[in-house]
């Protein structure tokens, strides 16, 4: 069945008003925080695929997003193209769930936005959840700072819940954002969670990061949280430390960090990055780059 640019698998599932949890690729997505969340609900839910776009061409650029070769169970070399896909997975109890993964479009980015609303008003979607992460000036010893916003009633109940920051953010943006804009036009409310990773740690996949979101949703959404993602994160947290021990000039300016942290909270300011004396964003930076545990 053909949905704008979509195609979606047919026979279209039966959805009980299914949420979507998206995450937008790479954009927002630092440390894979985003990724590492789509793929451990689709593992525990049996997520089975939905839909994806006809011609991705369309809308990336493979020059930019590579095709990726690989060999298949039967051992025939295949050819992976780069897409937004969907996936959907039913609950014995409550809403059901999708999962969209998006690419950020380099063409034709109103049709890209067009195509995705039509999806989720053809799914009778009820609540559209972006998630994702970003650089921020803010300490690995703080529970990391969630930046959130919504439209809708409930998503603004829910937004309230979290304990999101509301953010303050100007600036350049993806045009994926108009998804969250422009929902409501098809009866979607929608609400974002943004988690702030520390500026000065560089990890390919944040389980921190991945664990402070996850225990949003589960507070609002009843997703437990994996055991295994609490571990992960003490390990990832312990390299760190580590790796602070090795770096003097950075272990002295975090009580600074720290503070500005501590002044954000109290001010309920999300999305805002703290201005910093010059001489402490050269040792932040000179950090960047250097993943804990590795020289």
């Amino acid at each position: 069945m053909k949905v704008g640019a979509f195609a979606l698998k047919e026979p279209i599932p039966e959805l009980k008003e299914p949420y979507v949890f998206a995450a937008l690729w790479p954009w927002i997505d630092v440390g894979h925080v985003g990724k590492l969340i789509l793929d451990d609900l689709e593992r525990r839910f049996g997520a089975r695929d939905l839909g994806a776009f006809v011609k991705p061409g369309t809308f990336f650029d493979f020059t930019r997003y590579r095709p990726t070769l690989f060999y298949d169970e039967t051992g025939t070399r295949s050819l992976s193209i780069p897409n937004t896909t969907l996936r959907y997975a039913k609950r014995e109890s409550g809403n059901d769930l999708l999962f969209l993964r998006l690419l950020e479009p380099h063409a034709q980015s109103e049709t890209f936005v067009d195509s995705i609303l039509r999806v989720l008003k053809t799914l009778k979607v009820k609540k559209y959840i972006l998630l994702g992460s970003m650089s921020d000036t803010v300490p690995h010893t703080r529970p990391l700072i969630i930046n959130g916003g919504a439209f809708g009633k409930e998503a603004l109940t829910d937004l309230k819940k979290s304990g999101a920051l509301s953010g303050h953010y100007e600036g350049p943006t993806s045009i994926a954002t108009l998804i969250t804009q422009k929902a409501s036009g098809v009866n979607v409310e929608s609400i974002w969670f943004i988690v702030s990773l520390p500026q000065y740690v560089n990890l390919e996949e944040d389980y921190i990061g991945k664990l402070r979101l996850m225990e949003v949703l589960s507070s609002l959404y009843h997703i437990p949280v994996d055991k295994k993602d609490y571990e992960k994160a003490a390990e990832q947290r312990e390299l760190i430390n580590q790796q602070m021990e090795k770096t003097p000039e950075l272990k002295k300016i975090m009580p600074q960090i720290e503070f500005l942290y501590e002044a954000r909270m109290r001010k309920g300011e999300g999305e805002r990055r703290a201005e910093l004396p010059p001489e402490i964003e050269e040792i932040l930076w000179k950090n960047i780059g250097k993943e804990p545990g590795k020289a």
